[in-house]
């Protein structure tokens, strides 16, 4: 991803598809989160209204200028607000706080897929063509399925504050967890430099962070590998 150059030639109907999109996607996104941890004993989020599918509970205005700014056409980074929780509240004694946050973590991308699923089943049963050309309901389908792709895909990126980097500290050694603490602190700024700064290395890591995981999606949902964007 990276930033147009020049203002692109989306039209009014794609740009308000691929709005509509956004704010579907990641609303259910952050209310798997929030009802992940609620089931895990965390009631930190339902106390706070966000166990809800109200996408004004999920609002996030600087999140939404960037969804904005995606939908138009430009390479931006748009987001929900994120879901406090407090792995202290987890009533599974069992389960060490970074497991229990690994699985809430997961729950985000894991919607993303299952909403790309549930809308491209349909869309492929009816024939109705890999393409946004031509408006329609075929059109809005492969939006939503294409940007819930998109979403699950960057939130696997196992950099901070994305959930992959949750994920990954689930998975790996508790050795592991000093060396990964500094990515907390920086995570942000490294997310930018990789996405932002157009560089060759940063777009040749930035695809190899992204790539495979979108391919495969792309692949087993909407039936080839071809991007959307």
């Amino acid at each position: 991803t990276q930033v147009a150059r020049g203002w692109p030639d989306r039209p009014a109907e794609e740009i308000a598809a691929f709005l509509a999109s956004f704010i579907v996607a990641t609303t259910i996104h952050e209310f798997a989160h929030a009802i992940t941890a609620l089931k895990l004993g965390d009631r930190t989020s339902k106390d706070l209204g966000r166990v809800t599918l109200n996408p004004t509970e999920h609002f996030d205005p600087f999140g939404f200028i960037g969804m904005v700014m995606i939908s138009i056409g430009f390479g931006m980074i748009g987001w929900g607000k994120p879901v406090p929780v407090n792995p202290s509240r987890f009533t599974n004694r069992h389960l060490r706080p970074q497991r229990g946050m690994a699985i809430v973590a997961a729950a985000g991308p894991i919607s993303n897929v299952v909403q790309a699923l549930v809308v491209a089943i349909p869309v492929r049963l009816t024939d109705q063509g890999y393409t946004l050309q031509g408006g329609g309901i075929a059109m809005y389908g492969w939006i939503f399925v294409a940007v819930n792709i998109l979403l699950a895909s960057f939130n696997l990126i196992p950099i901070p504050p994305l959930d992959g980097s949750k994920i990954l500290l689930g998975l790996v050694p508790r050795f592991w967890y000093p060396v990964l603490a500094p990515l907390e602190r920086y995570g942000f700024l490294i997310l930018f430099v990789l996405f932002f700064f157009n560089s060759s290395l940063t777009n040749d890591i930035a695809r190899a962070m992204t790539d495979p995981q979108q391919l495969f999606l792309f692949k087993h949902i909407a039936g080839r590998p071809d991007l959307l964007f």
